[in-house]
């Protein structure tokens, strides 16, 4: 092999891998104004919509596959302090009976792990405040995700 196909080759490959990397690589940009929330994400081809009122607050749940499942919960705003928001939802993860620690925390969301009986699970929040409607997104209620698989849904909807 020449020197020059084995840079080609050693650059083929990094490309490979960066794009495997990508969690979004295989999802596409969506607006969800059609189902009521006025907000963008990226979501996996082929993805179902599902969308709930409860009156004071709008549900809307998007399923793709066994690994992507998001859950946005829309509400009128509390407050435009987001530490406060923030500070809110770390303590209810916390004080979840499954919670086990913090994988990563930023200042409009955070990745936690739950221990429920030896299995690892791993969840979500992120936060987006909106005019005057707050939107938390999590992992769907129902499903055991990987620490790969919320870190890939975690960046859909950042």
């Amino acid at each position: 092999m020449t020197v020059r196909t084995l840079i080609y080759l050693f650059s083929f490959a990094i490309i490979m891998v960066s794009c495997k990397s990508d969690p979004l690589s295989e999802m596409k940009k969506t607006e969800l104004m059609s189902h009521g929330f006025p907000i963008a994400m990226y979501v996996p081809d082929g993805a179902t919509f599902k969308k709930t009122d409860f009156g004071v607050m709008q549900d809307l749940t998007i399923k793709a596959g066994d690994n992507y499942y998001v859950q946005i919960f829309s509400s009128d705003l509390l407050t435009l302090d987001m530490k406060v928001v923030m500070n809110e939802k770390l303590a209810e993860a916390k004080a979840h009976r499954f919670f086990s620690k913090i994988i990563s925390e930023e200042e409009d969301g955070f990745i936690f792990e739950k221990n429920i009986d030896g299995i690892i699970n791993y969840d979500f929040r992120f936060v987006k405040i909106q005019g005057d409607k707050e939107y938390v997104f999590q992992t769907g209620l129902s499903g055991n995700y990987t620490e790969e698989d919320v870190k890939a849904m975690y960046a859909s909807v950042k």
